[in-house]
């Protein structure tokens, strides 16, 4: 029989509740902080609602670089976006550029993208409705799978965010640096919590596998947001990820209170 059932003997104090368990990284200020955490690497800025109409080519490979979570025309999540953005609304601004993203995905190719894609793209992210779909595919592709999988191996925000930084990276494809892995090699030095393992240890194996899958690509060499960020919460303890937080990225400092 479970202890709840056991607080009525006679004479017995009062029974304490069962301390709540911290929020993970769904709950929305978490999942404020871990956007703000991840716009501080990818676009050096706290303020990751102003991303929608961000575009670039960074020269990794991947074609344009767009939006909040960094979608790319060479790898097929931007395709699905402006899919999606199509589907909600019909002859929007994007959507003559399916049949070109088709084309090029795969690929570091701009044909049939240039030159009008990126004013359009910026044209775009000042609706409402592409913000949202931007929103839903970064929860359906990344930040979804990602907490769902740091809860089933009993990690906490911090963890939750690590696994989260790790797929908006490397994506969860079936290559030797994609999330899956990279969690494969951390398994391989150490157990996590559902395992019966120590979460700081797990952690850290984590991390280090990380650091090898981005140093196996130039364009993710700089493993700051790793070192001076995410090790550094760890170093503290921090596993729910509470504020305050200070962390560095590329040598630039940041600070939620």
């Amino acid at each position: 029989m479970g202890a709840a059932t056991c607080v009525g003997v006679i004479g017995s104090a009062p029974a304490q509740a069962a301390p709540a368990a911290a929020p993970g990284l769904d709950d929305p200020a978490k999942k404020e902080i871990a956007m703000k955490l991840v716009s501080s690497a990818e676009n050096s800025s706290l303020d990751w609602k102003a991303q929608y109409k961000y575009i670039e080519d960074i020269g990794d490979g991947r074609g344009y670089t767009a939006g909040i979570i960094g979608f790319c025309s060479g790898t097929g999540d931007m395709l699905d976006l402006v899919q999606l953005y199509a589907d909600r609304k019909p002859g929007n601004v994007l959507a003559k550029y399916l049949p070109a993203l088709r084309r090029v995905d795969g690929t570091d190719s701009h044909s049939g993208l240039d030159p009008n894609f990126p004013d359009d793209w910026r044209k775009a992210a000042r609706d409402t409705a592409f913000q949202q779909a931007q929103n839903d595919e970064r929860d359906r592709v990344y930040f979804n799978p990602a907490v769902k999988q740091g809860k089933a191996d009993g990690l906490r925000a911090l963890g939750q965010f690590a696994y989260y930084d790790a797929i908006v990276m490397h994506g969860d494809g079936g290559d030797s640096t994609s999330f899956s892995s990279i969690r494969r090699r951390a398994l391989s030095h150490a157990k996590p919590p559902a395992q019966g393992g120590n979460e700081t240890t797990y952690l850290n194996a984590f991390l280090d596998a990380r650091v090898w899958a981005m140093k196996q690509e130039e364009a993710h060499s700089d493993t700051s947001r790793v070192d001076t960020a995410q090790r550094v919460f760890l170093r503290q303890g921090n596993l729910d990820l509470n504020p305050p937080l200070d962390w560095k990225v590329y040598g630039d400092s940041y600070h939620i209170g």
